[in-house]
């Protein structure tokens, strides 16, 4: 706030309004797992918005979207490669004896917690398909 940067202050309070907001509605304190996955949520939300500004020419709110989910990802941890998960996939294909696609529950189940934040779980999605096919 005392930088004067209005696009970091304005992300962050929306951020904690979502904090807020999901409090009230469960009840319950936020730890830091809810928060990552609101962040997710926000992140996610943003692309779409993107995508949909994109089709309807706006390029002035595609670039304010961006930079929204460029603060945004400065709050996340950092994100494994595609080979890091490639190896936690192999691991966890091992450990649970998976062996053909229908097995895909069990390990994306194992992962899940493992993986939380830490990794895009469309692409470790992805490569356990790879993986299992």
């Amino acid at each position: 706030m005392l930088e004067k940067n209005i696009l970091v202050r304005d992300t962050i309070r929306m951020f904690l309004s979502e904090i807020q907001r999901h409090e009230i509605d469960t009840r319950e304190t936020a730890d830091d797992t809810k928060a990552l996955q609101i962040i997710n949520k926000m992140i996610k939300q943003r692309n779409d918005s993107i995508e949909q500004f994109k089709k309807g020419g706006r390029d002035d709110l595609v670039l304010k979207e961006q930079s929204e989910i460029d603060v945004l990802i400065k709050y996340k941890p950092a994100q494994l490669s595609e080979s890091e998960i490639a190896i936690k996939v192999d691991k966890a294909i091992k450990s649970s004896g998976a062996s053909s696609m229908k097995d895909i529950g069990m390990v994306m189940g194992a992962l899940k917690s493992s993986l939380a934040g830490s990794a895009d779980m469309g692409l470790v999605s992805k490569v356990v398909k790879d993986k299992l096919s």
